[in-house]
Order: C-alpha cells, then structure tokens, then sequence
C-alpha cells in the first residue's frame, strides 16, 4: 500500500529574500497516495479487461446509465460507459515551472514541474487555493475561463526547509487554509485573506506531533465548529488530532498536539458529518493480503479527549476505497472505491447504529476514482476517474452522478467531462456550480461550471 517516491534535493532561490539566502529543499518528483503496483492493484487479466471495455454501452434512457447495486463491488477493471458531456463546461490552466538549482557539482540550474494535488474553492467563488509541490497557489476565479494563478507561498518547516504539498481544506468560517505536507512536518495554517492580498504574513505557524514527523499524510479535516482539526497518515495506520483552537491562539508546533486514532491499512480520506458528531475515515485494505478497505465511524467527541479510544465501528468498502464526503444534510456518506471503479452511499444512521447492512447503492464509474465533490446544492456528485496507472484502452476524465437517482436505484451515471492527466481531488464552492480539480500528472488546474449541463 506504500508509496515509493523519488527525491531530489536542490536549493531554491527565494525571490524578492536576502541576497544569497537559499532554502534546502525537497520535492516529491512522483507524489502518490499509497497506491501499490499495478500488478498488486489490478488482479484481473489484461485481455478480461479488454473484453470489457469493448462491450457496448447499454441503452440510452431519460435517466442515466450503468446499474445500480446495494452490493459491495468487487475489484474490477471494467468501467461503465456512458457519453460524453459537453468540453466547453470545463477549462484547464497550466501551473508553472519552478526554477530550483540542484546540489550537484557543480550546481544546475533546473525547471521542475509544479504539481497539483489539494484544492479549496473560497465560499465567496471568487478565490481558491491549489497545494502545488512545494507551495500553495493562490488562484483568482473570473465569471468566465479558467483560474488564474495568481501566486504561490512557499510552505516551509521550522527547520526552513520547503515541503510537498498534498490535501488542503478551509476552515468552516474560510478564515484559514489548512495544507497538509507529507514530506516534513504535517499541516501549515495559512490566513486566507493575507494569502488574497499577497501579504508576508500569510503563514501562521505549522501543526506537529511531538519526537518525530507526521508519516506520509494525506488529508486533512476540520470539524464543523473549526475547533478541532484532523489528518490521515497513510504511512502510520491512522488518524493524528490537533486542537486547532488552541494552534490559532498562538500554540503552534506540538502544544496542539491531542493524540491518533487507529486505522486499518494506509488511512487516506477524511470528512466530518455536518453536525460534527462523526470522523469517517477510509483505509486502503484491512489486511496486508487483499485490497478490500475500510469505512471507519469515528466518535468526534471521543477523538478530542481520547483518540485511541473513539472508533465506533468499520465496515468494508470496496477496493481500496481511497476518498469519502458527505452529503449536505448528513444523511449519506459517499466513498469512492478505487480498485472497484466504483462510487458507494452509505447511511449515516445504519453506520452509527452499527447495521450489519449500512450500504445503500453502489455504481461503477470510470477508471480508478479518487477525488470526489459535490455539484449543484448536493443533487450532483463529480467524481475524478484517474487512470493513474494508465490502464491502455482507459483513460481519465470526471464523471457525473445523479444523487436522487442512484439513490433509488435508477442507472445514474451522466456522463463525462474531460479532465487533465490523473485529476485527483476536486472541491466545489458553497452552491456547487463552480469546481476546482487538480490534475496531478498533467500539472493543470481545472475549472468545471456546471450551469451549463443540461
């Protein structure tokens, strides 16, 4: 379940700092999200996967396509045809090259790639914020077009050493930007209206854990009433918990530090229900030797006092299910199950009553979903359909879901909007007509206005 990546090691030159101030660095060249090898991934035959993709879609009706399950899925390399919606509901920005000199002799002088990875649309629409490497981008959002870089703040530790950016979230009030940096520390807090106006002051502090670093985190979540804040690292099989509270008051470092939760195999999605009573968190696989994981049910009030003790129960969630949100009332827990190509809701109250039977649906979309937001006040959800591994015959692209069908078990699968190379996460303003989606491997920003879709 662990990712392997390569590092480089450079000094970057800090424009506008002190002259001949530098800042050592590292910078992940193939960012990943514990994914395993192909081979480890996809057990089903090449030719059982081509066979597959070759069947005709099925017939085309007033609300959707493909079928709707309440089984679990299995893992599968077969995706769901369905057509294609219009391109013109999308635009694409291309981040640009960070110039690094690396620490070779003699030194070179090199452009890398920025990276996308997290996103986070303001609730204003007119702002967003995009984890890139080793920096957050700030991005201005027009009526029309695409995003617009604006500018980048280097997310640096306390050692000054610039970090690999992954997940990043808003806090409840949009005050705060919380970026989650895989490689050094753990979460740096920004102030979200020095980082529009492009202020020095835009970093506040960073959230650490006390003896060591954070391993290979991913995710991060905040409760509804911004107090607590949470962090998936997939590395170390759970869930560390801040007091963000205590962090904005000036208690940075390791003082907000409360305690981690136990999660089952590389811990990846987080999302807190609306009325900030559950943490649900997905694991990969709950066993070294299968790629069937985890939907984990988290006591919040528990979690704040004593972590270790707060898991209220798990249930299976398809293959390597690797994302999860909620719906805007609560009452559904979606779940993107990669392995599976699959989208599942779950009850929220099954869950928390500990039903043997909490699934309600399950569709297959496209290859390997990840990212996974809401549209349209809830009734639509875009899923990024990766095609991380580059399965031939497949390819990425982000796929919409009715809700109220799928729910009843009409075929509800839309269709697909073009996306960039592995689109990874998506976030979605307050009324969800404007999404932002990080294409990861096609180191593009993504703007989807859904006002369009008939």
């Amino acid at each position: 379940m662990r990712c392997r990546v390569n590092h480089l090691r450079f000094v970057l030159a800090v424009a506008g700092g002190r002259a001949g101030v530098t800042l050592a660095a590292i910078v992940a060249l193939a960012a990943c999200s514990g994914a395993p090898s192909l081979a480890a991934h996809r057990a089903p035959s090449l030719a059982a996967h081509r066979a597959a993709v070759a069947k005709p879609p099925p017939p085309v009706n007033m609300h959707g396509y493909g079928t709707v399950s309440a089984t679990l899925p299995g893992c599968t390399t077969a995706t769901q045809p369905a057509p294609e919606l219009p391109g013109s509901l999308v635009t694409l920005t291309r981040m640009p090259d960070m110039s690094v000199r690396i620490l070779t002799k003699p030194p070179v002088t090199q452009s890398l790639p920025n990276i996308p990875f997290g996103v986070a649309v303001m609730p204003d629409d007119r702002w967003g914020f995009v984890t890139l490497g080793a920096s957050v981008g700030v991005v201005r959002i027009g009526a029309v077009g695409p995003a617009r870089l604006v500018r980048q703040i280097g997310t640096k530790n306390g050692r000054g050493v610039l970090s690999n950016s992954a997940g990043a979230v808003l806090t409840p009030n949009g005050r705060y930007l919380l970026a989650v940096n895989p490689l050094v520390d753990g979460i740096t807090v920004i102030s979200t209206a020095a980082a529009e106006r492009g202020g020095k002051d835009a970093i506040l502090g960073q959230l650490t854990v006390p003896g060591g670093r954070l391993s290979g985190v991913i995710e991060v979540a905040v409760t509804p009433d911004g107090r607590y804040a949470f962090v998936s690292e997939e590395d170390a099989d759970r869930v560390a918990v801040f007091n963000l509270s205590r962090a904005l008051a000036g208690h940075y470092g390791t003082s907000s530090y409360v305690g981690a939760i136990p999660a089952q195999l590389a811990p990846v999605g987080l999302a807190v229900s609306p009325d900030g009573r559950w943490l649900y968190s997905t694991s990969e696989a709950m066993r070294s030797t299968g790629n069937v994981g985890s939907l984990t049910v988290i006591s919040v009030e528990r979690a704040e006092t004593d972590p270790a003790r707060s898991v209220i129960t798990r249930v299976p969630a398809g293959c390597n299910p690797v994302r999860v949100i909620t719906s805007n009332d609560g009452r559904v827990v979606w779940v993107t199950a990669r392995a599976s190509d699959a989208l599942l809701a779950f009850s929220a109250s099954a869950l928390a009553d500990g039903s043997r039977h909490p699934l309600l649906a399950s569709i297959r979309v496209g290859e390997l979903p990840v990212g996974i937001g809401l549209a349209r006040d809830g009734q639509l959800l875009v899923i990024a359909d990766s095609d991380r591994f580059d399965i031939p015959g497949e390819h990425a692209n982000l796929a919409v879901v009715d809700v109220a069908g799928m729910l009843v078990g009409r075929p509800a699968l839309l269709g697909y909007l073009p996306s960039g190379a592995f689109p990874r996460d998506i976030a979605s303003g307050p009324g969800g007509q404007l999404l932002l989606v990080a294409n990861h491997n096609s180191n593009q920003l993504e703007t989807v206005r859904l006002d369009g879709l008939p």
